[in-house]
């Protein structure tokens, strides 16, 4: 198994990645473990004081999934979408194509390294969350499952970014008028039931919702959404994702340009 050269490949690809991100650690974990810090306090501590209850629960342990899972989202998006635009942007990438590594080996090996930031930064704001609020995991299948999922599809989601991507300014325009956004009308500081009937249904048509939602039931058991539905939204959007990630590479669309 270990000589064989599409697994050298992959492990090649992923320590690469790992160690991009470890390497500047205060850069990579620090930072957004620090923002979602400030949510607990703010949101949760100052802010959830006055809210009381949210969906059941003390607004505190409300929040905390949401905020880990926006943690998770944002990295592993963030982690793939700078560091292919960054080989792209330095021909570095053209090595890759030309090599005889499966297209599918490249792309996982990617994945799996955003995976890995996403997931950091997760254990991490998680292991904060402990000091603001009792966490109690009610089905831990569950929650290792959407938040591996999640992680694989914002991961998918950054390598498409990159990939269409002419500037360093382009690898930021979707998180900050499309991730944001989506992130924050996806139930991270609500429950749905306060919404109105039409807002409701507009939030039904946001993905993000879905994840926060079941990564919400594993923590508590309580969701908005049916947590099989969301399962299979997930699994629909990582498969269309891969796909469409596996046939860029293959025609290089955007990559030599």
């Amino acid at each position: 198994m270990y000589s064989n050269p599409k697994y050298i490949a992959f492990e090649t690809i992923v320590m690469k990645e790992v160690r991009r991100f470890s390497r500047i650690w205060i850069q990579t974990l620090v930072p957004p473990a620090i923002t979602i810090a400030l949510y607990f306090v703010i949101f949760g501590n100052l802010v959830g004081r006055r809210v009381g209850e949210m969906g059941g629960f003390q607004y505190m342990e409300f929040i905390v999934p949401g905020l880990i899972m926006m943690a998770v989202i944002q990295n592993s998006y963030s982690n793939v979408v700078s560091s292919f635009f960054s080989q792209k942007f330095q021909r570095s990438v053209e090595e890759l194509l030309v090599s005889p590594v499966p297209n599918y080996v490249i792309l996982s090996g990617f994945i799996v390294g955003g995976m890995a930031r996403g997931l950091a930064v997760g254990a991490i704001v998680t292991s904060f969350a402990v000091f603001f609020a009792d966490l109690l995991i009610v089905h831990p299948l569950i929650t290792v499952s959407v938040v591996l999922l999640t992680s694989i599809v914002f991961s998918l989601a950054g390598f498409i970014n990159a990939v269409f991507a002419n500037s360093f300014d382009d690898i930021s325009i979707v998180p900050t008028f499309v991730l944001t956004p989506l992130i924050y009308l996806g139930g991270v500081f609500y429950s749905a039931q306060l919404l109105p009937p039409f807002w409701q249904t507009v939030s039904a048509l946001n993905p993000i919702f879905y994840m926060v939602n079941t990564f919400r039931y594993g923590f508590l058991g309580s969701s908005d959404v049916d947590v099989m539905w969301a399962f299979i939204i997930l699994g629909v959007f990582a498969i269309s994702l891969y796909a469409w990630c596996i046939w860029l590479l293959g025609h290089s669309t955007g990559i030599r340009n």
